[in-house]
């Protein structure tokens, strides 16, 4: 499940949005008791949630997943922010191998004064089975702001490059991915198709354009290029370069490969390349729009606006791999999606006075997929 529960604190902060509901429905203590619900309803093994205040956490939110059987990580955005990102999963069906928390906001970078975060996790199933796989979950919440979309970009490519080297497995592959959360993003935006397509030429790109959330291009600078600057220490391909990460424990194989990459980096800097790649292959869990009408479903709807920016993205089985014998070894495998909860369309949430409202106490709606593991 990815829930963005929506931090009290910038409720009250942003009141303007939420001038649609009745104030009773809008108190704490009215909206945890329901979204616990949902929780509980739902009974997800693994919990990706957004906006979750650190006092709320630290009082309530935590010990009552814990006495549902959840073990908790948490990650508070830097800069005195309120909230945070948490991975909860179930101790009776995960083990913890190792917590990675993510910090955007890098006071040597101009462009990275955000206090965004991301949040990645390596879980083991605790299956009967000698050679158990691991899974790496990743979640975040990247800036909202829709006319910065050059720092979005550059979070999110700290986000991969942070899942590459956790979910990098001994042989060069990339263990099963499923990365979660509020993108700030609308679906077919540059920034989403990046995600999904695995490439972005940015050349000529508006900063405004990147996430879609605003449609006109007034006096809009175009993203520089290369958009972040090296000393961010992350390539073109969303990979930390070599001096990034001294790992001791790196064979000699491993150590060539990464030399490799970082030849590859210096030389696409010479050329100034307008080129983003990364090396997952990547589906969403949501089509984004109903098969059958062709409407927009929305995951997010306040009194400005119901769109689509909450997404799991997952590591999609390649089909057919052997019919290309020089198909890449990473994009091998993976996760095959079962189900997912429905979303809903706008006039659907009207119909409830939008959101939040007496039943649903976040103005996002919970994302839920349902997959299966090949061993």
């Amino acid at each position: 499940m990815s829930y963005n529960i929506l931090s009290q604190d910038l409720l009250e902060d942003n009141s303007h949005l939420y001038r649609h509901c009745r104030r009773p429905v809008l108190h704490w203590s009215f909206r945890f008791p329901n979204i616990l619900k949902e929780i509980k309803h739902f009974d997800a093994d693994v919990l990706c949630l957004q906006e979750v205040q650190e006092d709320h956490y630290g009082a309530e939110i935590r010990p009552s997943l814990e006495s549902l059987g959840y073990h908790c990580e948490y990650k508070m955005r830097t800069g005195r922010k309120p909230d945070g990102c948490a991975i909860c999963f179930k101790h009776s069906k995960f083990s913890l191998l190792s917590v990675n928390p993510v910090e955007f906001y890098r006071r040597d970078i101009p462009l990275l004064d955000r206090d965004n975060i991301g949040l990645v996790l390596l879980l083991q199933p605790k299956i009967p089975c000698a050679a158990s796989p691991t899974i790496c979950v990743a979640n975040t919440h990247l800036l909202y702001n829709p006319r910065r979309g050059d720092i979005k970009l550059t979070q999110l490519a700290m986000l991969l490059a942070e899942i590459s080297s956790v979910a990098h497995q001994k042989d060069g592959s990339f263990c099963p991915i499923v990365m979660c959360g509020d993108f700030n993003s609308v679906p077919g935006s540059p920034l989403y198709s990046f995600i999904k397509e695995g490439r972005l030429n940015y050349e000529g790109l508006a900063i405004g354009k990147v996430s879609g959330q605003e449609q006109s291009s007034r006096g809009q600078r175009i993203l520089s290029i290369p958009i972040w600057p090296p000393n961010l220490g992350i390539s073109q391909n969303c990979v930390y370069e070599v001096q990034q990460v001294p790992k001791v424990e790196k064979s000699d194989g491993d150590l060539t490969q990464t030399q490799l990459e970082k030849t590859e980096v210096v030389v696409t800097a010479e050329k100034l390349s307008s080129n983003l790649q990364h090396h997952f292959s990547l589906s969403s869990v949501y089509s984004h729009y109903f098969p059958d009408t062709g409407i927009p479903e929305v995951t997010t709807c306040h009194s400005r606006s119901a769109i689509t920016v909450d997404y799991i993205f997952y590591s999609a089985e390649k089909e057919g791999v052997a019919e290309h014998p020089g198909a890449e070894v990473a994009l091998v495998g993976g996760l095959k999606l079962l189900a997912r909860l429905s979303l809903l369309t706008e006039q659907d949430l009207q119909t409830v006075n939008g959101l939040p409202n007496e039943n649903n106490s976040s103005d996002h709606l919970p994302l839920l997929a349902k997959f299966r593991l090949e061993l």
